[in-house]
């Protein structure tokens, strides 16, 4: 099983993640600072991360005392390879004991938002930024000395080297987190690393993007032909629509009708999808093959296995259909999909965390999978694929719909999957959409999953009589990218329209609930 992924562009900055909570975000800013970057895990031998040939690492921060037994360690070749270096509170410390600076726990902890007061407002990293600015600390130890050879550029009321620096070797380091917004000036210093410590460029675009995937695909399909799952969601439209541009009518797009979507949602991807690429679409009915499959099941990783098990012989019965329509025509071999970044990173990919849960896409692919994937947008966060949608010219109506889970309505389901129930949740999935709509609040959410807890009754009252039905959960969130969330401060009277309208309008259903819970610690979709 082989995939096409984005090539690293020629100034691509390594990340390497040292258990950080914000290794994802640091990624992002240095995408946003216009270059591209890769995250890889502490893990990885430093070898193997040269021959990347980075142009610039930077070191994240991570939980673990430089001195604990077994906390992460880095060769020192990384800092004498010549290629530039910035670490971030763990990185930073790791970074002063690695090359003979001194690190202790000397009870200076800081946390939160502290005040930092740069001593060499005129260094590579600080120039042009305040001399007293405020940074956002996370840490036990301290650095009391820098390395031979660094120039001590910044420091807080209870850490004497906050942030050191030297040019000559292009090694750099602060205690702090400049990648939150709560560090002001954060962005500005990451961005004198990159630009006046490294000498990289701001030239990385979505355009980059597209180019190099064409380049790539057309590479790796040559005169064969290729499938694209085709959900109705942004990722595997924009996928779709990527790969087209790269092989024309060696594509055919095949969405499964598994009985998991929203109400309109094939009709939609009909009409919409097609007029707007005119892509070659093949529409396959496999409801009750998805029911018969999913029946019995309640265990969330089992079901996505299912799902994505049973995506992988409905597009092999796709395959194998295409084919006999064209004898003479060359090979089905591809299947391309929507996979993205923080699908990866959940299923345990790409930085060497936990398996959090198995995307269909990813950790719910079956072992014996015929086909080779061609996944161009593996490497890109969420509004990075909807920017390169733009580029590509689809139209707003699907570049910005709230993103929708492959494995559909059978992971909103906590419980078993049947029929009436997902005819249930479709209901009420499709009012709190008409109502949200109504408000004009899509884009103000990033998702709003609409959960049927279908194990669980209560009773209420409706008719002056008693019931024992289902609570709903609406889980409104706001995000840039997935990898964290926070829940949507919805006016009170939009959810209560929501509430109101769930229980008088949808069958079994007596109560509405909603999740205000933040990721981390919960993910978006409840399984």
């Amino acid at each position: 099983m082989s995939s096409a992924n984005p090539a690293a562009a020629p100034d691509a900055v390594l990340v390497v993640d040292f258990g950080a909570q914000y290794a994802q975000l640091i990624a992002r800013r240095v995408r946003e600072a216009r270059v591209y970057s890769e995250i890889v895990p502490s893990t990885m031998p430093v070898a193997e991360m040269l021959a990347k040939n980075p142009k610039a690492i930077i070191l994240s921060g991570g939980p673990s005392s430089v001195y604990e037994e077994g906390a992460p360690q880095l060769d020192r070749e990384i800092f004498e390879a010549g290629v530039p270096v910035f670490g971030m509170c763990y990185g930073f410390q790791l970074m002063a004991t690695t090359l003979g600076g001194t690190v202790d726990n000397t009870g200076a902890r800081e946390y939160g938002r502290t005040p930092l007061h740069v001593s060499k407002t005129g260094s590579t990293l600080f120039e042009g930024t305040p001399a007293e600015q405020p940074v956002w600390m996370s840490h036990g130890d301290a650095c009391s000395a820098a390395p031979d050879g660094f120039t001590v550029t910044a420091s807080t009321d209870v850490v004497p080297v906050a942030a050191f620096e030297n040019d000559e070797k292009k090694l750099y380091g602060v205690q702090y987190h400049p990648e939150v917004m709560h560090s002001t000036h954060g962005q500005q210093i990451l961005e004198h690393f990159l630009y006046r410590g490294a000498g990289l460029r701001p030239d990385w675009t979505t355009g980059n993007v597209i180019e190099e995937q064409i380049e790539a695909i057309r590479a790796q399909v040559g005169e064969k032909r290729a499938i694209c799952g085709l959900s109705g969601g942004v990722d595997s439209a924009v996928a779709a629509a990527l790969v087209q541009k790269a092989i024309g009518s060696q594509l055919t797009c095949v969405y499964v009708d598994h009985g998991l979507m929203r109400k309109g949602e094939t009709e939609q991807v009909e009409k919409d999808f097609v007029a707007a690429t005119g892509v070659q679409l093949k529409v396959v009915d496999a409801q009750e093959r998805f029911l018969e499959a999913l029946a019995g099941v309640s265990d969330p990783e089992e079901k996505r296995k299912i799902i994505g098990r049973e995506f992988i012989r409905v597009f092999e019965q796709a395959q194998a259909e295409i084919v006999a329509e064209a004898p003479d025509d060359h090979p089905v071999e591809f299947l391309v999909q929507g996979t993205l970044y923080p699908d990866v990173v959940e299923s345990g990919g790409g930085t060497g965390t936990a398996n959090i849960k198995s995307h269909h896409n990813v950790g719910g692919l079956p072992e014996d999978l015929e086909f080779k994937l061609i996944e161009p947008l593996r490497k890109l966060f969420k509004d990075e694929v909807r920017m390169v949608g733009q580029e590509l010219g689809l139209p707003a109506e699907i570049v910005q719909r709230q993103p929708f889970p492959g494995p559909g309505l059978g992971i909103r389901i906590v419980g078993e999957v049947t029929k009436e129930r997902l005819d249930l949740l479709r209901e009420a999935d499709a009012i709190a959409r008409e109502e949200l709509t109504a408000a004009g609040l899509d884009g103000d959410i990033w998702q709003c999953p609409v959960v049927l807890l279908a194990d669980v009754r209560s009773v209420g009252v409706q008719g002056d009589g008693r019931t024992y039905g289902h609570p709903i959960v609406l889980r409104p969130v706001s995000s840039e990218d997935a990898m964290t969330a926070d829940w949507t401060r919805m006016p009170y009277d939009v959810l209560a329209k929501i509430s109101t309208r769930i229980t008088n309008e949808v069958k079994d259903v007596n109560r509405v609930v909603l999740d205000v819970t933040s990721k981390p610690p919960g993910t978006i979709e409840w399984e």
